[in-house]
Order: structure tokens, then C-alpha cells, then sequence
């Protein structure tokens, strides 16, 4: 089982996007944030189940898609890093993801 990492970006991303839904209804705050952590949980066990990211064409960068929400991350070994979590309509810069 791969260790999980969140970078202070995706972190804060995560909180952000939970904050914004939560103006409108902290319910659907709370199951978003509980969908996310759910998902990237699976990553731990299953670190390669992800698609590649096709912005980025690197077989260590992939993503989760959850709903309208992509779940980026980078694997390395027995680490899965979480780089960011953002809405899928919005352009990915890969090289953003540091």
C-alpha cells in the first residue's frame, strides 16, 4: 500500500472548492469532502487507477475524476502525492503542478 501525500496546494484547493459549495449548502459540502478523501483513500491501495493526464502525456501524473472535480496526482514508488483538486472545466497547466 502506497503512502499518501497532499501538497499545501491541493490541500488548500480541496478546502477552497468544500468552502464554495458550502455557501450554498453545507450538506453537499460535507459529502463532497467525504467523496474526495474517499477517492484518494482508493489511491493508497490501487495508485495506478487513474488515467494519465492527457495535458501532461506522463505516466507518473494522473488523475481521478470525480463528479466535475479532477483529483491530480503524482506517483512515485509507494507515494501517491495529491497536487491538486480543481474543476474540470477550468485548464490544467501542468506545469503548475510542482
Amino acid at each position: 500500500m502506497a503512502e499518501v501525500r497532499w501538497t499545501p496546494q491541493a490541500a488548500d484547493d480541496f478546502e477552497a472548492i468544500a468552502d464554495y459549495i458550502g455557501q450554498d449548502s453545507g450538506h453537499y459540502a460535507r459529502l463532497f469532502a467525504m467523496d474526495v478523501l474517499a477517492a484518494v483513500e482508493r489511491l493508497a491501495i490501487f495508485p495506478n487507477s487513474g488515467r494519465i493526464v492527457p495535458e501532461a502525456n506522463d505516466p507518473a501524473l494522473r488523475e481521478t475524476i470525480l463528479g466535475d472535480y479532477r483529483i491530480v496526482y503524482r506517483v512515485k514508488r509507494e507515494l501517491v502525492e495529491v497536487l491538486t483538486v480543481y474543476h474540470g472545466a477550468r485548464l490544467l497547466d501542468p506545469r503548475s503542478l510542482r
